[in-house]
């Protein structure tokens, strides 16, 4: 695909399913330029959200018509509670009255909820259908529109009715970013510190001496930490496509953050990338507990979340009717949970994750007791 010089573009490398993501600035305004070569036919449908739609859907519809893409638009509810069974049957409905055809691709234009909700219904619509992702949060940039998950949540958990679906194309504008409120900035900021976490402990050092540029508006930094974290997605998910391995991995602090969502009834009470930040500090906890990992680093961590303003403690969050036992027990709903017991991403340091279903219930228990009582 030809793009401007100050594009960054990362392949995702999976044969023929393999796909570019673009990152840079204006890529909403030329996005029919880069979607057009890819579709079937020049008819798309667009799925966005109530607030999303203010914003950027006129420009997105703008450059569709200059490429002489036709488009139907369907504006489904912001918010976590858009991605369940009956927001996935409106809009499976909507887009089946609107006639499209196998040939008629998805955009996806939003944040980590679009992108998963409409990604699901590429996948089963008509057997399947190309969509494209425009991501328009950090959250989604960095991580939920690369790799193909896509699915909606249950009231068993997160995320445990879906499919792998690839899409065919990612536009990643920074830009985009600019109207974010902080709050959901740094929801995604917490997504991006994990890829240090996990595996790059020089990309971690980096955020130490960056986040706080990043985090107010450095366009450059932003811009590098969106490449840094496709890179290491892109990588990861090329070598291991529907988690049976490596891919597991970018769960750190999932299993916890899931936990919280659940129990927070996915609302707006706890941001994904709020649980996650919380679950990555439970996870170095349980690491220290274990032996496996120095406290300097857990303390690391911990510190670099909190100067950046994420939540890494349950003080303010669990009411009186949370308990240890309950948290254990959405665990154990998570769909990569083994033998009754859930699937950890634990860490042997800064950077140094790994996967294990071998911890005992008991000290996962503990952990999530001493966080409850602060």
């Amino acid at each position: 695909m030809d793009t401007r010089d100050d594009i960054d573009t990362q392949r995702v490398e999976l044969g023929a399913r393999g796909y570019d993501i673009l990152i840079g600035e204006d890529l909403l305004a030329a996005a029919g330029t880069y979607i057009r070569p890819l579709v079937a036919q020049p008819r798309v449908a667009v799925v966005t959200d109530t607030n999303v739609a203010q914003r950027w859907l006129p420009a997105l519809e703008k450059a569709l018509g200059q490429a002489n893409i036709v488009h139907d638009t369907i504006v489904l509810p912001a918010g976590e509670h858009t991605k369940d069974l009956a927001h996935l049957e409106d809009l499976t409905n909507r887009l089946l009255d609107a006639r499209i055809e196998r040939a008629t691709a998805l955009i996806a234009l939003g944040g980590g909820v679009v992108g998963d909700i409409t990604g699901f219904a590429a996948a089963i619509l008509l057997r399947g259908l190309d969509f494209v992702h425009i991501p328009t949060t950090l959250l989604a940039q960095v991580d939920s529109s690369v790799g193909g998950k896509t699915g909606i949540n249950t009231r068993h958990g997160k995320n445990l009715i879906g499919a792998f679906h690839q899409p065919r194309l990612v536009l990643a504008d920074v830009g985009t970013l600019e109207t974010l409120d902080q709050r959901h900035f740094l929801a995604g900021y917490a997504e991006t510190v994990k890829y240090g976490l996990l595996g790059d402990p020089q990309f971690f050092a980096w955020l130490e001496t960056k986040g706080a540029d990043l985090c107010a508006g450095d366009r450059q930094a932003r811009r590098h930490a969106v490449r840094a974290s496709c890179a290491a997605k892109a990588a990861i998910v090329a070598d291991d496509e529907r988690e049976s391995g490596r891919r597991q991995l970018l769960n750190l602090g999932h299993t916890f953050g899931h936990a919280l969502e659940a129990q927070t009834g996915f609302s707006d009470a706890l941001l994904h990338g709020e649980a996650v930040a919380i679950g990555m500090v439970l996870a170095f906890d349980l690491s220290v507990r274990l032996g496996l990992c120095p406290p300097g680093d857990a303390r690391r961590a911990r510190r670099h979340l909190a100067e950046r303003g994420l939540p890494v403690s349950l003080t303010g969050l669990a009411g009186p009717d949370w308990t240890a036992d309950g948290l254990f027990s959405h665990m154990l709903h998570d769909k990569k949970a083994r033998g009754g017991r859930p699937t950890l991403v634990l860490a042997r340091g800064i950077g140094q994750a790994f996967t294990t279903s071998e911890v005992e219930a008991e000290s996962v228990r503990t952990v999530l007791d001493d966080a409850l009582k602060g």
